[in-house]
């Protein structure tokens, strides 16, 4: 294969020693008509060879070099006029002298272009998405608040019994769209990494606990317990970030109490996978989850739910902002679940030696 020349290589051979062969036939054809002598007499076998060899030479360089030539340069005027802010990058891949060359790297070029445009329309269609659906958020709790205003300057301002009640209803729908806010603001600044961590060392298993008894009440209502998968003689330590750590805690905890089933269970379990690595997961036995969902779980405002339905509240940040800080702290996180059986959420951390009292 090395041995094998070119196909650009091989048309201009070809081209060439066809229009040599005609050019000597035509020469041949006349040296008989006006002279009446035969081209293959001894005295003229050297200058037709010669004839034919200067012919064969200069069809070639012509093909080769300025045919070739002609369409490298009409292709680069094409994609320079197709991309005018790329004229560097076009330049080093479309320097070549062999045709083969050029039109592999011309396919590459369009190969990128191609990526790149698949890539902006699926970020136009996520921004087309999280508008809408940044819309819907804050759309309920503003046309409560704006309904309650209204209602109070139409007169119901005088009547007493009502207008405390009105305004404290449009002060819950503050709240709300003060918490939708917060919690877009805590996104960005993770997303674009302008959070800084706090990272220190602590009691993992104290942590934990204390979410438990911060959510208990909320945990009661649905009759659900929360408790570790067994019981922790002693502290497992982590480096991290502990106020954002209970963050993650709190909202995937959280979320297994607002989907899980009534006297259901929410299990916590802490486990060394590396030497310096432990695993937290966090098991209900709920709703679950579809696995068509799970791909696009922790993505804002993305709702398991296309209802509609807000009954479990919440900003629809929560997942997000969780993926968010773990990996900021260079962690992972992961997700499994099967609907009508239930979920279970799980993230890495560092573990290492205390060095402070939790």
């Amino acid at each position: 294969m090395a041995n094998k020349p070119r196909k650009a290589y091989r048309f201009s051979l070809m081209l060439s020693l066809l229009i040599t062969i005609f050019v000597i036939s035509v020469n041949a054809i006349l040296l008989v008509v006006f002279t009446k002598e035969t081209p293959f007499k001894q005295e003229n076998i050297l200058p037709f060879t010669l004839s034919f060899i200067v012919v064969f030479l200069v069809c070639f360089l012509i093909f080769r070099y300025h045919i070739e030539n002609y369409i490298y340069l009409k292709i680069k005027h094409i994609y320079q006029d197709l991309e005018p802010n790329l004229s560097d990058e076009l330049n080093d891949i479309l320097i070549t002298n062999d045709m083969d060359s050029l039109l592999n790297n011309v396919k590459q070029v369009a190969l990128k272009r191609n990526v790149e445009l698949d890539s902006l329309k699926d970020q136009a269609a996520f921004r087309r998405e999280f508008l809408g659906n940044i819309a819907h958020e804050l759309k309920t709790p503003l046309f409560t608040v704006q309904g309650y205003i209204l209602t109070l300057l139409d007169g119901a301002m005088k009547d007493e019994n009502v207008n405390k009640k009105y305004l404290s209803r449009a002060s819950k729908g503050v709240e709300r769209l003060i918490y939708i806010v917060k919690d877009l603001d805590l996104l960005t600044n993770l997303e674009k990494g302008n959070t800084e961590l706090d990272l220190f060392y602590f009691n993992i298993v104290d942590l934990i606990q204390g979410v438990f008894d911060m959510l208990e009440m909320q945990a009661s209502k649905s009759n659900i317990n929360l408790e570790f998968d067994r019981k922790y003689e002693e502290p497992i330590t982590v480096y991290a970030d502990r106020e954002r750590v209970q963050q993650v805690l709190t909202n995937l905890i959280m979320n297994s109490i607002k989907y899980g089933k009534k006297k259901g269970t929410t299990e916590v379990s802490i486990q060394p996978i590396y030497e310096n690595k432990v695993i937290v997961r966090i098991r209900d036995n709920g709703e679950g989850i579809e696995e068509e969902h799970l791909p696009r779980l922790f993505e804002r405002f993305y709702r398991v739910d296309k209802s509609g339905n807000r009954r479990m509240g919440g900003s629809g940040l929560g997942l997000s902002i969780v993926k968010h800080i773990i990996e900021a702290h260079g962690e992972q996180i992961f997700v499994e679940s099967q609907a009508e059986i239930g979920s279970e959420f799980s993230f890495t951390l560092n573990r290492g030696k205390v060095t402070a009292s939790a």
